[in-house]
């Protein structure tokens, strides 16, 4: 019944009402046109003597969206799973960054972007690092005369230099 009960996902409900002969109230109907059905499926009808579709089979159908709903249901529990594990990752994601940021603030991390850049050109003064965005630019941009690899391991070390 895997990709059978599939089937009911192309049906079509209706509100209708039966002919007076059949109900005299001909009060409002939910179901479906036995003729739709059984172009859609012909095993979903009862056929009437002249082989015509008269009546749906409802209890083939009602099987059919258990099933489908059991099937959703299975990729729901899934979903939660999943999100369950995401969840876990970040909580511990969080909790790393948190160590990083104590971390960086116990080493003297500043929070000011001058003092920020003027500590950084310090640090790349003091260990011989020169890194500048304009080479950076001017590699991406692939306006290099040199050698590549020779560049990119300049940029690279100076990179390193600044981490």
């Amino acid at each position: 019944m895997a990709k059978a009960s599939e089937t009911i996902l192309a049906l079509k409900p209706v509100i209708f009402r039966y002919k007076k002969e059949i109900d005299p109230a001909e009060a409002l109907s939910f179901g479906l046109i036995a003729e739709d059905v059984a172009q859609v499926d012909p095993n979903l009808v009862t056929p009437d003597r002249n082989g015509n579709p008269e009546t749906v089979r409802y209890e083939a159908i009602n099987a059919m969206l258990l099933n489908e709903f059991l099937k959703e249901h299975k990729r729901i529990e899934e979903q939660n799973c999943t999100i369950q594990e995401q969840e876990s990752t970040i909580s511990e994601l969080k909790k790393e960054m948190q160590v990083v940021v104590a971390r960086l603030k116990s080493a003297g991390f500043q929070n000011s972007k001058s003092e920020r850049a003027n500590s950084d050109h310090e640090r790349r003064t003091e260990t011989g690092c020169e890194f500048s965005l304009n080479s950076w630019k001017r590699y991406q941009q692939k306006e290099t005369k040199g050698n590549k690899e020779d560049y990119q391991t300049t940029i690279l070390r100076s990179l390193r230099c600044l981490l």
